[in-house]
């Protein structure tokens, strides 16, 4: 009941939020990663994004000054991932929060072998948890807009959906038509490489940060298959179809490939 009285509601809503092309333009421009999303699917994404917009409550942190354009970016590069799934994927958390570049962040690291529990403190350019807000650096964000596969937003998004069960480890819920198992094999095979490739310092198809567990994987394979699909299809192409068909998009015909070098 509460799911279709929000579905409503937000029906309601989106009358009255502006989605039309114009009033995106200027963040859609700086935003390669969003070429040749056109006709329904490009107003699909604008809806999505002015619901997160007009939804969660955009807090700029250490008296940063947002430029206009920033929440709009960063609300369309939080709706690509969820452009076929669906708005609701994004409902475990109510706060960004948007620093003006890296910021620190503190924790505890439990070292299993000891026992010993060690303070971090360490700086970063993003951060989420289950339930928890979607922190951003700006800087960081800007920096995304090359199509280099990284994306902080595309990455703390993925951490999000993965989380949507209730537990962060590179599985997110699956849809009825994908197995646990293919997707539990794919992906544990492709992360074992990625280690092992790293750690024989040769060259990777991803960020090597890819390699730090496998919730890290799946969301760098995010940031991948968004940015740079057809590099990750030729290098990992199960890895390819099983983000396709969680995504159920595919960037690779979407996007222009790149050219030979």
């Amino acid at each position: 009941m509460l799911t279709w009285w929000r579905r409503r509601r937000r029906r309601r809503r989106l009358e009255q939020l502006d989605t039309s092309p114009g009033a995106w333009a200027e963040a859609w421009s700086d935003l390669p990663v969003l070429d040749g999303l056109h006709g329904d699917a490009g107003a699909r994404l604008r809806r999505i994004a002015a619901l997160l917009l007009d939804e969660k409550t955009w807090s700029p942190a250490a008296e940063f000054e947002m430029p206009p354009a920033a929440a709009r970016t960063i609300a369309l590069l939080a709706a690509l991932p969820v452009l076929e799934l669906g708005v609701d994927w994004l409902d475990d958390f109510e706060t960004v929060i948007v620093y003006p570049d890296s910021f620190m962040a503190e924790f505890d690291d439990h070292d299993e072998a000891t026992g010993v529990v060690h303070s971090i403190r360490e700086a970063r350019s993003g951060e989420s948890w289950h339930r928890g807000p979607l922190v951003l650096s700006w800087a960081d964000v800007r920096a995304s807009r090359a199509l280099d596969g990284f994306n902080v937003v595309l990455h703390e998004v993925a951490h999000k959906l993965d989380g949507a069960d209730g537990d962060i480890n590179g599985k997110p819920p699956l849809h009825r038509d994908m197995g646990v198992k293919a997707w539990s094999e794919v992906f544990l095979a492709a992360y074992e490489r990625e280690v092992a490739d790293v750690d024989a310092g040769r060259p990777t198809a991803m960020d090597p940060y890819a390699t730090e567990a496998p919730e890290e994987f799946f969301a760098v394979a995010t940031e991948a298959f968004f940015e740079t699909p057809h590099e990750l299809l030729d290098a990992y192409p199960e890895v390819y179809g099983q983000l396709a068909a969680f995504y159920r998009q595919d960037p690779a015909r979407r996007l222009r490939a790149p050219y030979p070098a």
